[in-house]
């Protein structure tokens, strides 16, 4: 049995694509002007709901990323974590080839990844038979494809995984691949998330209630505020390239960061509601802290990059939970949700996250949490409410929590 070794992690590429911008730097740019990225959908028909916008990348072209070769049978989310691989790659200067392609691994968090897919092609065989469907289009039908044709496409031999967990899939799959480096089975793993916009988990989401604007009022994004009452549904994905850090010295890469720590822990007694929930995300924050040789001050915790989607439940639990862990520095640690932006794009959000605390490190900014009006009594930390604010950062907290108990917690750290 291999054991987990003391090998450090660190970040050498980003590649993302998110309703607010594509590729790192327009990412960064448009999170520090407090961008949003809802609009009109037009990716299916939204007549019959009463809501008619989301998180859309309505800019995405997938042949200025990949090409058209092979386009044809790949489905949306294939293509967008595909195209943010692309990104990533480039951005890390890493070349693949035969000697250290085996030393390379893919870990992709996906949960409805592949839900249009699977509508579409079982629609086809329940109406006109099996014997007519389309045999090309069925690898999309299984959730692993996203992170499969990553690897087919930029010949990545070593190991492939794709993670599940809802909220948590995107830090969930950063954990797992930081396991795999430690544990010496890769030098180099591409790890993030991906999630579409479809009219399937779009009417999923409708029908549980769990849309602010389902009433006819306008959809609004707004964590933390007293008006909240739902997400805006939104698609995003994200690569962030892991590199063991003597590997990463070796071939002259740029370190943009440091995995300092992480950990997950989940809560029997969550549910949808988040009423009962709390205990899973303190036990994966503390993990994570003790992980990172941190103490849960000022001193140590510059930034937390918070799970909160505007929803009452996830965002006063979570606010709860900063005070418990935090207790009287709570007040003082900047806590803002970049979902107020990009929305909620469920397994691919914890890897957005991660990518916008690579740029609040880099770029010395704390995200906004745009939208903050109404204050709520039981949601009264420091918010960075709707502007960004200037700060040298060396260490961010990043947190995520699932309504059915999963709850993750990374920390990223400066590169001394």
């Amino acid at each position: 049995m291999k054991m987990i070794t003391d090998r450090r992690i660190v970040v050498t590429g980003i590649g993302v694509l998110s309703p607010i911008g594509i590729g790192r730097d327009d990412y960064w740019k448009a999170l520090f002007h407090g961008k949003t990225g809802f609009n009109a959908i037009t990716l299916f028909d939204t007549s019959s709901f009463n809501i008619h916008i989301a998180g859309e990348i309505s800019d995405f072209n997938p042949v200025l990323f990949l090409g058209k070769k092979g386009l044809r049978d790949l489905d949306r989310s294939t293509r967008l974590i595909c195209s943010a691989a692309r990104l990533a790659i480039e951005d890390s200067n890493l070349e693949i080839s035969e000697e250290n392609t085996h030393s390379m691994g893919v870990s992709i968090g996906t949960t409805f990844g592949s839900l249009h897919s699977i509508s579409q092609f079982d629609r086809v065989g329940l109406i006109e038979g099996p014997r007519f469907v389309n045999p090309s289009h069925f690898p999309n039908t299984v959730i692993n494809s996203p992170a499969s044709q990553v690897s087919i496409r930029f010949k990545i031999k070593g190991f492939n995984t794709t993670i599940s967990t809802g909220f948590c899939s995107g830090l969930d799959a950063l954990y797992y691949a930081a396991d795999f480096i430690k544990l010496n089975r890769a030098d180099v793993v591409f790890a993030g998330g991906v999630e579409e916009l479809c009219e399937e988990t779009f009417l999923g989401f409708y029908k549980l209630d769990y849309l602010s604007g389902i009433d006819g009022s306008e959809p609004l994004s707004c964590p933390f505020d007293a008006r909240r009452n739902g997400i805006i549904l939104s698609e995003g994905a994200a690569i962030i390239v892991l590199e063991d850090e003597a590997y990463a010295l070796n071939r002259g890469a740029n370190i943009l960061a440091a995995v300092r720590g992480y950990g997950n822990a989940f809560d029997p007694s969550a549910d949808s509601t988040y009423k009962h929930a709390g205990k899973g995300l303190e036990n994966a924050i503390n993990i994570a802290l003790k992980d990172a040789s941190l103490s849960p001050s000022p001193e140590d915790v510059d930034y937390i990059s918070a799970s909160a989607n505007s929803t009452r439940g996830l965002d006063r639990m979570e606010t709860a939970v900063i005070k418990e862990v935090f207790g009287r520095y709570a007040s003082d640690i900047p806590v803002s949700s970049i979902k107020s932006m990009v929305g909620e794009s469920f397994s691919a959000s914890g890897a957005l996250s991660l990518a916008s605390a690579v740029g609040v490190i880099q770029n010395g900014f704390i995200p906004p949490t745009i939208s903050y009006s109404g204050k709520d009594p039981e949601c009264d930390l420091d918010y960075v409410p709707n502007k960004a604010r200037q700060k040298e950062v060396n260490t961010v907290l990043i947190t995520s929590s699932d309504p059915y108990g999963q709850n993750t917690a990374v920390v990223l750290g400066r590169y001394k």
